[in-house]
């Protein structure tokens, strides 16, 4: 099968939202009167971000989500985008498996596939994803303030745990394994409850490489520091079991990484609000924090007393 009949069988679809759609040297988007395009890219490689194991309709899924996840962070609505695929090779059940997933997901949220390429080498995804925001509305990293709460959305640190278990390092029931590792492979991203946290939230980012990292980049945009709560954070890991230990319940909740959760500040006036845009969403939210004057992250347990350990986050090259 060449490269061309590999697009048409598999991912050339119909398109509305593009007057062009699948098969021209550019696709060509119209956002609505009064909108701002939300754009951004992401790239999965097989070894760095997947286990060659995965399924591939999860792998298709979770290509989409993650740049879902990025246009919820800033409150977008998803409309198109684009897929970059490199392949060892021309894999049917593969190819069949991840475009199902990939368009399920799509086709969920409105979003259309509008261009592309294709490419033999090592598995390589890179997907770019178009939405639209009112303008002057778009969730920035940059307007968090003394006194915001901090809240997270979902669950924090199953997809770690999944990932512990497949490393060996450490066990879990099967039931709890099975649903942990949903969460590394399938990830849900927020995006009603981003569009929902328009004129409510002062900032968000999404929960990509871990929890403190993410949360770092708000408090470094907005010039503040945070006072984090170790426990509630931990608390918000739904693959809870027997003799994991403190200290790796809170590595995997505080610096995991791959949940695809929103992380976002708010003004204790709307509390309600926030609340209300969870239920509305159908996404649970946590308060987590809060955000202070002062430079720096403080993390510390319910009692309040500090949490000695060190955390970090993902880094790409390291």
């Amino acid at each position: 099968m060449g490269e061309f009949d590999l697009i048409t069988r598999y991912f050339k679809r119909p398109a509305t939202r593009s007057p062009l759609g699948v098969g021209d040297d550019c696709a060509l988007l119209a956002p609505a009167a009064g909108m701002q395009l939300a754009v951004s890219s992401d790239m999965l490689v097989e070894g760095r971000h997947f286990l060659s194991t995965v399924d591939p309709a999860r792998l298709g899924h979770k290509a989409l989500a993650v740049n879902l996840s990025d246009l919820a962070a800033c409150g977008a609505k998803p409309l198109a985008f684009t897929l970059a695929l490199a392949l060892p090779g021309v894999d049917e059940p593969w190819l069949e498996g991840f475009s199902r997933g990939l368009f399920a997901l799509a086709d969920a949220h409105g979003c259309e596939l509008v261009g592309g390429d294709t490419t033999r080498g090592p598995l390589n995804i890179c997907i770019t994803v178009f939405g639209e925001v009112p303008a002057g509305a778009a969730l920035l990293r940059s307007g968090a303030r003394a006194g915001d709460d901090i809240w997270v959305s979902g669950t924090l640190g199953d997809a770690r745990l999944a990932l512990e278990v497949f490393r060996g390092t450490v066990s879990l029931p099967a039931e709890a394994f099975e649903s942990a590792r949903a969460r590394m492979e399938q990830p849900t991203p927020r995006v009603a409850l981003g569009q929902a946290l328009r004129g409510i939230a002062s900032s968000a980012v999404d929960v990509s490489d871990g929890l403190i990292g993410d949360l770092g980049h708000i408090l470094a945009s907005s010039k503040v520091g945070a006072t984090l709560d170790a426990d509630a954070a931990t608390g918000l890991i739904a693959a809870q079991a027997p003799g994991l230990g403190t200290a790796v319940l809170r590595s995997c909740a505080l610096s995991g990484g791959d949940d695809y959760e929103l992380v976002f500040t708010a003004p204790p006036s709307a509390r309600a609000a926030v609340e209300q845009a969870g239920l509305d969403s159908a996404t649970p939210v946590s308060r987590i924090g809060r955000v202070e004057p002062d430079a720096g992250l403080r993390i510390v347990d319910a009692a309040g007393a500090p949490v000695p350990q060190r955390f970090g986050s993902f880094d790409h090259f390291i």
